[in-house]
């Protein structure tokens, strides 16, 4: 556990994907570093988990049940954020699933459709409630969206996971031109080979994969949830206040 700085004191900051991996490790580090955290995700019993880790670590956090794709369920979340703390101060959007391999002529329409709906839409949906929100408050606001390493490099078998993560660096790099002269700062993360769930899943398909990316890895490791979530922590932070539009690779050097 890294020393706590106090970084993000005070701040509101509202956390998709929030039940497991990488966001719940934001969200207990968001918490440790101050602020107060309004955490969604489709799993209720894992949320209400995080959130209770949270407190008993003398955190600030609830959670809404929240599918990203739903824009009513998105509006929901960060409504109770507001109602809540009185504003947003940032956002994670963090929510998103696996392609689950396959090549292109192997993905299904129906496959296609939840691939773009949860992992492009539902970015898009949380940006702009969050944005709306933002200049409603009048809020100098933070909001970093979840990329990958794939959306700025190609690999076999995700080809319609990686048009959406590339398509989510579209939407921040505009959103950044949109209102960046309007108080907000909107950056991408891409991580690379990290330690959560769709890694697990992806070795139970192809159990040699981890080590043919850790080989591609110059760091000659697979990354923690925890490393990803203190990057993100900065983009939050006052600390990163004329980074804007950026894509920041938090992947061991793999897209160097």
């Amino acid at each position: 556990m890294s020393a706590v700085t106090g970084a993000l004191e005070g701040k509101a900051i509202v956390i998709t994907g929030a039940s497991s991996g990488i966001g719940a490790a934001a969200a207990r580090l968001f918490a440790r570093e101050g602020a107060a955290v309004v955490l969604g995700a489709r799993s209720e019993e894992r949320l209400e988990s995080v959130c209770e880790q949270v407190v008993e670590e003398g955190g600030d956090a609830r959670y809404v049940v929240t599918d990203v794709s739903e824009e009513e369920d998105v509006r929901r979340l960060v409504e109770a954020a507001v109602e809540r703390h009185g504003r947003i101060d940032g956002a994670f959007n963090n929510a998103g699933i696996s392609q689950g391999g396959g090549s292109l002529v192997e993905v299904s329409e129906e496959k296609f459709d939840r691939l773009v709906a949860v992992n492009l839409k539902g970015v898009w949906l949380s940006m702009r409630a969050e944005i709306e929100a933002m200049l409603a408050t009048g809020t100098s606001g933070s909001i970093v969206n979840m990329s990958s390493v794939g959306g700025i490099r190609g690999a076999p078998n995700a080809s319609v996971y990686m048009a959406c993560k590339q398509g989510i660096i579209g939407l921040t790099r505009g959103a950044a031109h949109d209102f960046g002269g309007r108080g907000l700062r909107l950056n991408a993360l891409a991580p690379g080979t990290i330690d959560t769930e769709l890694i697990l899943a992806w070795k139970e398909r192809e159990p040699e994969i981890v080590g043919k990316l850790t080989a591609m890895t110059p760091a000659g490791r697979r990354g923690l949830p925890e490393e990803v979530a203190e990057a993100t922590a900065w983009l939050l932070s006052d600390r990163a206040s004329f980074v804007n539009g950026a894509v920041l690779t938090v992947d061991g050097g793999m897209a160097a």
